[in-house]
């Protein structure tokens, strides 16, 4: 769309046609004679505060065309009659357009250049109540919402330095959606920054309709690695989580219309992390660290290496003698594991689109009795659902979906390789699982094994020990 034009009946056509006045019931449009002139706002029906509409319009519909002469410029104008303080003056056409559609008020008037954009409104949305992930036994109990206006404000009450940037962005081709980056800009890899600058502008899609997901796939590197199940992106719904990582030079990605931030750059062992561990004294939190770490992998690993073991008579050491082989059921021990694995699936998306007040019972209800009958009927044996229980149970030790997920994955892959190659298809899957988490390419960053690979001791060490805060750390 073209710049103003100094006839304003041209100017109101053409936004009232590009609006959608009389086509779109949400669009709301007025007219007023302010000091002799003729004036008119459009502003989106929801958005706009009326309280503070109404009160301006009356102050304009009080003024006469003395407190009007001179004035020939809208910058004038919103200098001295505009009271609301978010307001600018613009004379691209496109600018303006897209300002209306995220809810600014647009007001054109006869013999003033410009058109002013007064932020005058209020996004419809929920509480910052906490989030249903990432929770914690002690600490602060709200979460992000899907506006970044709130979310920049939950940003700023906990890191209360001049040097916290919020730099704002639109992204995508037609939807033009609100992107932020949160950072300390004297901490912040200025490298870095420009990097993931550069791939927001870049990004050449209409709409970002999934926020964040079609964020991360827009900028992912030319080489897709679609077979690749390790997430190149760190999420968070959680404030105090995401303050932490910008104190420690990250970089926080908002999206409008997604509760949660992403956190760049990524790297595998940022997912050791979890919130509860800060809230503990340090060796407790070391403790819980460490414990969810080893049971993740043995998670990974159990059931290929207890297949393993018990798929060959007397292959099992003394010591391992409670390992026994299972009983004998309908499936081969191989399709058991890989059955259950699918329907522990099939049992976590029926909890998740079942009502909540039913939620809880089905899913236990869900499990007891399929697991039940099935040991009955001679489908499954007992050691098969206790395994796989414990691996259940396992995946929510990890706060991260996308992690969770990938391990599993790559579990049945292991599993399967077991089964078709014996002993060296357990170490040779093994040694497949290490070659790909080397090769992942992350969105940004130094690599996706750092602080091991480029090394970095003090790093590492951080990652595995909850250390105190100190003056160097936080």
């Amino acid at each position: 769309m073209e710049e103003l034009s100094n006839n304003y009946g041209e100017n109101v056509r053409r936004f009232n046609d590009v609006l959608g006045v009389g086509r779109s019931c949400d669009l709301v449009s007025r007219d007023y004679i302010i000091g002799g002139k003729r004036a008119r706002i459009w502003v989106i029906d929801g958005y706009g505060k009326d309280e503070i509409l109404e009160r301006m319009g009356s102050f304009w519909l009080s003024l006469t065309e003395e407190h009007l002469s001179g004035l020939t410029e809208m910058q004038q104008f919103a200098d001295r009659f505009i009271t609301f303080s978010e307001t600018d003056v613009s004379f691209d056409g496109e600018d303006i357009v897209t300002s209306v559609l995220l809810g600014k008020t647009l007001l054109l008037m006869e013999g003033l250049s410009g058109a002013a954009l007064m932020d005058a409104k209020n996004y419809p949305g929920r509480g910052v109540e906490e989030p249903p992930d990432g929770k914690v036994l002690r600490g602060s109990h709200d979460g992000f919402v899907e506006a970044v206006v709130p979310n920049m404000a939950l940003l700023r009450r906990r890191i209360r330095d001049p040097h916290l940037t919020m730099e704002g962005l639109k992204v995508g081709l037609r939807s033009r959606t609100d992107a932020v980056l949160c950072y300390l800009d004297d901490k912040a890899d200025p490298g870095l920054l420009e990097e993931i600058r550069n791939k927001l502008n870049s990004i050449d899609v209409n709409s970002l309709v999934m926020s964040q997901e079609s964020v991360a796939e827009a900028i992912r590197p030319k080489r897709k690695q679609w077979y690749n199940p390790f997430p190149k992106v760190r999420y968070t719904e959680r404030p105090d989580s995401a303050a932490a990582c910008v104190m420690e030079g990250n970089i926080i990605l908002m999206v409008d219309n997604s509760p949660s931030v992403m956190i760049l750059p990524t790297t595998f062992f940022d997912f050791t992390q979890e919130a509860n561990e800060f809230y503990f004294p340090p060796l407790v939190g070391t403790y819980l660290r460490l414990l969810r770490i080893v049971v993740f992998l043995i998670s990974l690993l159990i059931t290929p290496a207890w297949y393993m073991m018990v798929s060959e008579p007397n292959r099992l050491p003394g010591w391992l003698d409670f390992l026994s082989s299972p009983e004998p059921a309908s499936l081969p021990l191989l399709w058991q594991l890989l059955v259950v694995e699918f329907l522990i699936d099939v049992l976590k998306l029926a909890s998740l689109n079942t009502p909540d007040s039913l939620s809880n019972s089905f899913s236990m209800l869900g499990a007891l009795i399929l697991g039940d009958f099935a040991v009955q009927a001679g489908w499954l044996g007992p050691e098969v659902l206790v395994y796989m229980a414990f691996v259940s149970v396992a995946s929510f030790a990890q706060p991260s979906y996308e992690i969770g997920y990938a391990f599993k994955l790559l579990r049945v892959v292991l599993l399967v390789v077991t089964a078709m190659f014996d002993v060296w298809g357990f170490f040779l899957g093994i040694l497949g699982i290490l070659v790909l988490l080397a090769t992942t390419k992350p969105l940004v960053g130094k690599g996706y094994l750092y602080p091991l690979v480029p090394f970095n001791g003090r790093a590492l060490r951080r990652l595995f020990l909850r250390e105190p805060i100190s003056r160097d750390n936080t």
